[in-house]
């Protein structure tokens, strides 16, 4: 009993370090937050948003003055029909880096674990042109803290700001979220970053968990490491 007690204080402590906001990344956050993107790298989601390069080395999406984007559910991949995802009406069976995550050990991403975001703006633009890789980590500045997640999906039409049931429930596990039902408010920061440094592959990242603060776990050394090289 003493050892489940320990091992469980262990687990939450590393992840909960993940909800304090960086120095860097709070100031990031409230500069870009005011006025609209200089250097839009695509054209207006139906959400409003721009896929930005104002800041080195980064990609972010970005709304109109005071806005970031919001959060909608994505519930794509294994079990797509588990859990909160039960009411999902637009759920897929499968991710689009399904074929990778395979040789990962698993047989796709599960929405209800892995901390995902759907991230590109179908037919307009692809992150892949500006140096991200699929399954990259990425940051996600969500309700005054910070998360983790991996470039995991993409949709097939000019929309923006989605992501995992798992992610959503971390950034905001008192609203609720389901398949469903999305966080509405244009207050979130989603940031990729490019290049090889920002993938765990097979290796760098728990995969095979069946638990999403452990899959957290696993990438938060990375996510603090991309995130403490950015600057406004």
């Amino acid at each position: 009993m003493r050892f489940c007690t320990i091992y469980t204080a262990l687990v939450f402590s590393g992840v909960a370090s993940a909800y304090q906001l960086p120095a860097n990344l709070k100031a990031i956050y409230n500069a870009h937050k005011a006025g609209t993107c200089k250097k839009a790298l695509s054209g207006k989601s139906s959400s409003g948003a721009v896929f930005c390069g104002d800041i080195p080395n980064a990609l972010f999406l970005k709304g109109s003055s005071g806005n970031y984007d919001n959060m909608d559910i994505d519930c794509d991949g294994a079990d797509d029909k588990a859990g909160a995802c039960s009411n999902d009406p637009s759920g897929y069976g499968e991710t689009s880096f399904k074929d990778t995550v395979q040789s990962y050990g698993i047989s796709d991403l599960n929405a209800n674990i892995h901390p995902y975001v759907v991230f590109n703006e179908a037919p307009y633009f692809n992150p892949q042109k500006y140096g991200m890789k699929p399954l990259s980590v990425m940051a996600v500045v969500c309700n005054n803290q910070v998360w983790y997640g991996i470039w995991g999906d993409t949709n097939q039409e000019p929309t923006t700001g989605e992501a995992s049931i798992a992610l959503a429930k971390l950034c905001f596990p008192n609203e609720h979220l389901t398949g469903d039902n999305g966080h509405g408010a244009k207050d979130v920061m989603y940031i990729g970053f490019a290049g090889d440094k920002a993938v765990p592959g097979k290796n760098g990242a728990n995969w095979k968990t069946k638990n999403t603060q452990d899959f957290e776990a696993s990438i938060k050394a990375l996510g603090d490491k991309l995130v403490a090289g950015l600057s406004a």
